[in-house]
């Protein structure tokens, strides 16, 4: 069985105004994984993916090329730990930061 990991992402490029979170959001439903996205003002998008460990990676992977329209830069892993959440709920989207 694969070890729980909880991941925080700060996602540079061109990733707002293209359903980049409603994308995040999707992909990690189908994963399993629980967590949060959020855009921020300086305009990156923040995301924390928990869940097993081979499934964030994969989550993490698919972040580095994003939805349609979109143009992702650099993810860059914030920390690696616990999560600060609720990780019984689903994946939510957060009001921008």
């Amino acid at each position: 069985m694969a070890e729980n990991r909880t991941s925080h992402v700060l996602i540079h490029g061109r990733v707002q105004g293209v359903s980049f979170r409603a994308w995040t959001q999707h992909q990690a439903e189908l994963h399993g994984l629980k967590g949060w996205v959020r855009n921020r003002r300086d305009g990156t998008v923040e995301a924390v993916f928990s869940g097993p460990e081979n499934l964030v990676d994969v989550m993490l992977k698919a972040c580095h090329a994003g939805p349609a329209g979109s143009r992702v830069e650099k993810v860059e892993i914030l920390a690696h730990g616990e999560p600060d959440f609720d990780a019984s709920g689903r994946f939510e989207i957060r009001r921008t930061a």
